[in-house]
């Protein structure tokens, strides 16, 4: 009958064989071996200035202060990369109710005025009938035909304030003065005195 399965012992544990010159273990001296190893490659690099203008050499190090915060990494990240739409839906409703009216005045047509605000009140609608836990909802859906009227008169200030810009009179052109004068060159103007 042959087994179900091979039977080879086992391989030998590396950390408990013994090296026959030192006595030691084989994985103590092979561990040995690395460090020195390393320890050579960074004097190398040193002394070829691989180290030399490191970003934030001769800064110092941020304190991590009393607690410690274990996703300071994401907030350096987010901060350093300038990271951007990724707040709680009720926070980026929140930011993005605050800057509605200055995002409508850069459309230019009012059906687009309407995309933009039916989209801003389905997100709030989406937000308020799915919790997703995080700060509380307080934003509130937007009028649109009062939205879409307060757009209207916002572009109309505008465009009167270009057209009272425009009707200005335009600044009288300083003139340049000549950089010459008759009364240095009387040769050339025989005709007119120094004095004039």
């Amino acid at each position: 009958m042959q087994p179900d399965h091979d039977e080879t012992p086992p391989a030998p544990d590396r950390g408990t064989a013994r090296d026959a010159r030192t006595g030691g273990s084989a994985a103590a001296a092979r561990i040995q071996h690395q460090t020195q190893w390393v320890d050579l490659q960074l004097q190398q690099a040193m002394a070829r200035g691989d180290f030399d203008d490191l970003p934030g050499l001769g800064k110092p190090i941020e304190d991590l202060g009393a607690e410690h915060d274990p996703d300071w990494w994401v907030k350096k990240l987010v901060e350093r990369e300038q990271v951007t739409g990724v707040l709680p839906p009720a926070l980026q409703l929140r930011k993005d109710d605050a800057g509605l009216a200055a995002r409508l005045d850069r459309i230019s047509t009012e059906t687009e005025v309407r995309r933009e605000l039916e989209d801003f009140n389905d997100r709030v609608r989406r937000a308020l009938y799915q919790p997703l836990g995080g700060p509380p909802l307080i934003t509130r859906q937007r009028d649109v035909e009062a939205e879409v009227s307060a757009w209207r008169q916002r572009r109309a200030e505008r465009r009167a304030r270009q057209q009272g810009q425009r009707a200005e009179p335009p600044a009288a052109p300083v003139g340049r003065r000549r950089w010459w004068s008759p009364r240095w060159f009387p040769h050339v103007f025989p005709g007119r005195r120094r004095g004039g």
